[in-house]
């Protein structure tokens, strides 16, 4: 750009010149001055940055102090035979501090940690040589070995995912879907074309939700005269019982075909429930059963979108609703939650259906032939998965399953980790009970090979078995060995592409979570431990392996405020009736009743610790420090994010805190 110039005319018109002002230095001046302000406000941002980082970093903080000030140390959460287990994963972590130790005083002596030196210099020098070779020739073959057999259980079970991911667009592509006959199911006019329908309610201890379960129920749309509800109340808990029947009567008085069962010795859990409650004499007069837990609110259109689909099919034996949950919002416990189950529903069940006819059941919103029962052996004890065992044995017997993804049945994700942690413990080593049992009885069976296969090696041994051995050993064992044994490193796409990859495809029934891609694919790692203990302990037989945990509910409902207004409202009117129906013995309820509320009103949410996920944690940790000093780069990341995950489970601080 030319240089500015400036024209001065003077009086006298022989004196007269052009003068030339160059003003690069104003220029200069002034840029320096705007750069200066420049870098003043770009620090002013910053600094202004800080205090809005520092008070959330100081928030989080009190927050995990406060929840682990609040935490209950006088339960032992490591019992049974699952000690074993804890005593190795302590054991791993302290080899590893020494092995850490070790490395750092290597790293600071500036030895190369990844091969062996040509000379020793000094005594140390030749202790890390030896420890060197001994780990290259006889420890890295044998976890090298190891970690291929996982790697390629990895892969198999990849596969499968993949076909069934494809077997999900196919079916969405197609718009495929199980169609009622045109003919029409029966005569609405005519209540008596209607099949009688019993309906049962098993329920222990249900306090937080047996009312707008049985209230769901009772408005089913279905004539009177041909449904029976049964409220199956195994609860310990006497007011509850109370509670519980004189709702029972209450929607009686309004012309509901309902009763109230209850056992006096509860064995059996909830099998020997449903069990118990088929044994009726009036049970013969029903056609078909639907059951519907606690928690589950089914709209008033569920048996008539269930019940039809049974026309024209004698070898249907069961029609199976998904799930849909009410709170699956509510914290990022239960948003992950939705994530494993939308995909359990809408790819793993709807794809099973349509090409297999046999599906596991899920233990609710699902309606049965009865007669499917009945030849099937009925419902059994034996395992803490009754639903799943009834379902491997209707399938041996011939008889095929119907999965309608359209028809959902609003119910609740547990909250709490606690809760969460328990009922999967017990999805995961009832299936491993079930195996042992049912193997003789599926190798004998007169169903296909296929069929056989398909029981055997990919409902059972894949996807119960192999998916939380894999990816416990592979994530948490092996990965934070190599970082101590670098002759057996994992190569990155184990690590990063293909878990990223799978965790995708399990997040695209649920499109709107793939913000929690990340947070999924750690916390599913970080669920292995339990997935893998339970898997040990029901293929074992060790004492865990029977329990049975009712989970945990807080009574959230689909209409959440006003329901609530609505049952606060008439909690009053409740607790009236029961003065008037039980005159001294209803006063004398009443009385416990309210010693109860007062109860739970001062007891205080407490945090548990987690000690086999923290211990995880320090070992996931104490690799990512070793990998930070040989560079792995992505590895080291891996690690640390993982190790934080076990962590922040560890110490409870994922989900409500319980009571």
């Amino acid at each position: 750009m030319p240089p500015t110039s400036v024209v001065v005319t003077l009086d006298k018109s022989t004196n007269f010149s052009l003068l030339q002002v160059d003003d690069s230095e104003k220029q200069r001046t002034a840029s320096t001055k705007q750069y200066s302000w420049l870098l003043l406000l770009k620090a002013q941002r910053i600094l202004s940055f800080f205090p809005w980082v520092t008070m959330g970093v100081s928030k989080t903080y009190l927050s995990v102090k406060n929840r682990i000030a609040s935490s209950d140390s006088t339960k032992d959460e490591v019992k049974y035979k699952e000690k074993i287990m804890y005593k190795f994963v302590k054991s791993f972590l302290a080899i590893s501090v020494i092995i850490l130790g070790v490395e750092l005083f290597a790293y600071f002596q500036n030895w190369d940690l990844n091969y062996i030196p040509n000379e020793a210099m000094g005594l140390v020098h030749s202790c890390y040589m030896s420890w060197i070779g001994f780990r290259g020739e006889y420890i890295a073959p044998f976890i090298t070995m190891l970690s291929q057999f996982c790697v390629l259980l990895f892969l198999i079970q990849s596969v499968d995912r993949f076909i069934l991911g494809i077997g999900f667009f196919w079916i969405k592509f197609k718009k495929i879907k199980p169609l009622i006959d045109d003919d029409g199911f029966c005569d609405v006019e005519k209540a008596s074309t209607f099949p009688m329908v019993l309906v049962q309610i098993p329920m222990c201890n249900e306090r937080e939700v047996y009312q707008q379960s049985i209230a769901a129920v009772c408005q089913l749309d279905w004539p009177k005269d041909r449904i029976l509800i049964q409220v199956l109340d195994d609860s310990s808990d006497e007011v509850i019982q109370i509670l519980i029947r004189n709702e029972v009567n209450l929607w009686k008085e309004k012309g509901v075909n309902i009763i109230y069962r209850h056992r006096f010795v509860r064995t059996g859990y909830k099998a020997g429930n449903l069990h118990s409650a088929m044994c009726c004499d009036y049970v013969k007069n029903y056609e078909f059963v639907a059951i519907l837990d606690a928690d589950f609110q089914p709209n008033p259109d569920f048996l008539l979108l269930t019940v039809p689909h049974f026309k024209g099919k004698p070898d249907l034996g069961l029609v199976q609703a998904r799930w849909s949950f009410v709170n699956k919002d509510e914290n990022l416990l239960t948003r992950l939650q939705n994530i494993n189950l939308c995909f359990h529903f809408e790819v793993e069940q709807q794809v099973n259906g349509h090409f297999l006819n046999f599906f596991g059941f899920n233990g609710t919103a699902g309606v049965w032939r009865i007669k499917a029962l009945e030849e099937s052996g009925g419902w059994l004890e034996r395992t803490t998965v009754e639903d799943m065992d009834i379902a491997v044995r209707a399938h041996l017997n011939g008889w095929k399953f119907i999965y309608l993804n359209d028809v959902r049945v609003l119910c609740e994700l547990p909250e709490s980790y606690e809760a969460y942690k328990k009922q999967q413990h017990r999805w995961h080593s009832g299936p491993m009970q079930l195996f042992r049992l049912c193997l003789p009885a599926i190798l004998s069976s007169k169903i296909s090979k296929w069929k056989k296969a398909n029981l055997i090696f990919l409902f059972f041994l894949l996807r119960k078995m192999i998916l939380p051995f894999y990816s416990f050993t592979l994530f948490c064992v092996i990965l934070p060995l190599t970082m101590f044994i670098p002759e057996a490193e994992l190569p990155i796409w184990v690590i990063c592409y293909v878990p990223v990859t799978m965790s995708i495809l399990n997040i695209l029934p649920s499109p709107k979570s793939f913000p929690f891609l990340m947070p999924y694919l750690l916390f599913e790692n970080t669920m292995s431990v339990t997935k893998f203990n339970a898997m040990i302990s029901g293929l074992f037989q060790l004492g865990s392996a029977y329990e049975w945990v009712v989970t945990k509910k807080t009574g959230r409902s689909s209409e959440s405020d006003l329901l609530a207004f609505c049952e606060r409202e008439s909690k009053g009117l409740n607790d009236e009736r029961i003065q008037r129906r039980l005159s001294d013995s209803g006063l004398e309820m009443m009385g416990k009743l309210k010693e109860q509320e007062t109860q739970i009103v001062v007891e205080k949410k407490k945090n548990r610790i987690y000690r086999k996920e923290v211990v995880l944690a320090l070992l996931l940790l104490t690799a990512a420090a070793r990998s930070l000093l040989s560079a792995h780069g992505i590895h080291f990341y891996f690690l640390l994010f993982q190790g934080l995950s076990f962590l922040v489970v560890g110490l409870d601080l994922i989900g409500e805190q319980v009571n």
